[in-house]
């Protein structure tokens, strides 16, 4: 399978798109980026461009990959939701389908460092475990030989300071994973 099916795949979905607004957000960067960044869902920016991270976050998320010299072209970046949902909290069911399409992107890049930016994120690659962001950031968890690393949302970051100061450390460790 190919990026270009998965991602013909999500257009196609009518799970996908139920209860949701815009175009698909299905995730953008090289097929053979190293590292894979995830956030949780489109917002009504990536709704009306169909790329992720685009709007204040994005822009946030931007900064900080130069701070610690990464160009955002060079990585990967999508999300387990793959559709705005509008003004709402997601639902578990909407995490877990998510994530079967995110399952197929990441076996397909194959990446060595997959940093889940957020609890949706961690919830949909990891939803064995109960990883909190707020206890578990900057940690690094193993699975089927890519490094996974939690960190908070770049929304958080951008709103919180004591929430971006933690960021800017958690990303410096991802600069040495990188």
């Amino acid at each position: 399978m190919t990026l270009k099916e998965i991602e013909n795949e999500i257009k196609n979905c009518k799970t996908c798109r139920k209860d949701k607004k815009g175009l698909p957000v299905p995730g953008e960067g090289p097929s053979d980026a190293g590292a894979m960044f995830i956030g949780m869902a489109p917002g009504k920016k990536e709704s009306e461009t169909g790329r992720p991270f685009v709007g204040r976050a994005g822009k946030f998320l931007n900064e900080m990959l130069e701070s610690i010299g990464i160009n955002r072209e060079d990585v990967y970046i999508t999300s387990p939701v793959k559709y705005y949902p509008g003004d709402r909290n997601l639902r578990k069911e909407e995490i877990r389908h998510g994530a079967e399409h995110l399952k197929k992107q990441i076996e397909v890049l194959s990446p060595e460092l997959v940093v889940l930016m957020g609890d949706v994120a961690a919830e949909a690659v990891f939803p064995e475990k109960d990883i909190k962001v707020t206890e578990d950031h900057g940690k690094t968890y193993r699975k089927e030989g890519t490094t996974y690393f939690v960190t908070f949302h770049p929304a958080a970051g951008m709103r919180f300071p004591k929430i971006r100061k933690m960021m800017k450390k958690d990303f410096q460790k991802i600069a040495s994973l990188a």
